[in-house]
């Protein structure tokens, strides 16, 4: 079986990662193989084709290729929350939540991310085109096998972009080099209000593969919760995971990542949730309808998210 993830050297997607590297998957009988597809929704359309059985990877994208949430469900959670950060370059001296300084700037994002940037400067009342934010992709991340998050923070230190909004792992590396300052960290409190609720990290499948064999994403379940509890545990164990994925430098990093990121590795989702990303999900055109919780979610696994 397959797993795709848009973005390998990263914190976001780390559960399925190291579900796979620790051999959580195998304890569980799946022989799962990691793919990384960028940007996401062709993570997703992979899913649709058939190529790929999971993607673990922001919740909201699988609509690219499962309009009206027809085809996919999700099945458990990475972690709670809107989980990119707002890295603004060091020397433009923006203090943390000050979104009034972003008027005029240059804004690195991925495709399907960038979303969650641009609905949130709107409910926090900016005009993008009358305030002069621009947000597009950083210049060279579009390439097969590019980490978006890395390549963002090289971008953001040769004056590239004035700022990105990336995962946990680009906003690492750009402020610990000295040229990036985190502006905003939604999972933190920063934002406008519903922001946490746009989307999350997120385990999804077809329900193709739901109706044949519900013991096979029964399985992917459990193989997501014992990560998420070995990591807790133990939160070196991320470094036994990366080892053959990341480079030395991101790999020192990950520990220090993960266990930050534990309060929110949990594998349930939300009713709450599934209407915040629903509200979300309209106010981007990506969505028409306010679709039920139980079309969204596979709820015939939610007893194994605990």
């Amino acid at each position: 079986m397959k797993l795709a993830v848009p973005d390998m050297i990263s914190n976001s997607y780390f559960p399925a990662i190291a579900a796979i590297e620790l051999g959580f998957f195998k304890q569980e009988g799946l022989d799962v193989e990691l793919e990384m597809i960028f940007p996401v929704d062709k993570a997703y359309a992979a899913m649709r084709d058939g190529a790929v059985d999971f993607v673990g990877g922001s919740a909201h994208s699988a609509l690219a290729a499962f309009p009206e949430w027809q085809g996919a469900k999700l099945i458990c959670a990475q972690g709670q929350g809107m989980y990119w950060f707002l890295v603004m370059r060091k020397d433009l001296n923006i203090a943390r939540g000050d979104l009034s300084a972003l008027k005029g700037k240059r804004i690195g994002a991925a495709p399907w991310v960038e979303m969650g940037l641009r609905q949130l400067l709107i409910d926090a009342g900016f005009d993008l085109a009358r305030d002069d934010i621009k947000i597009a992709p950083v210049p060279g991340a579009l390439g097969a096998g590019v980490n978006f998050g890395v390549t963002a923070a090289q971008a953001l230190a040769d004056g590239k972009i004035d700022g990105f909004w990336a995962n946990g792992m680009g906003t690492e590396v750009a402020v610990r080099n000295g040229v990036g300052t985190v502006v905003l960290d939604i999972r933190r409190g920063d934002g406008p209000k519903g922001c946490f609720n746009y989307t999350m990290a997120s385990i999804a499948t077809t329900e193709a593969l739901i109706e044949k064999s519900p013991e096979t994403a029964a399985a992917a379940v459990r193989a997501i919760v014992a990560t998420h509890t070995a990591l807790k545990r133990d939160p070196s164990l991320a470094t036994k995971a990366a080892a053959k994925l990341f480079p030395a430098s991101e790999t020192a990093l990950i520990a220090t990542l993960i266990e930050r990121d534990l309060p929110y590795y949990d594998a349930s989702i939300s009713p709450d949730f599934v209407a915040g990303m629903n509200r979300f999900s309209r106010d981007i055109g990506i969505l028409k309808g306010d679709v039920p919780y139980e079309r969204v979610v596979a709820t015939q696994f939610r007893d194994l998210w605990k």
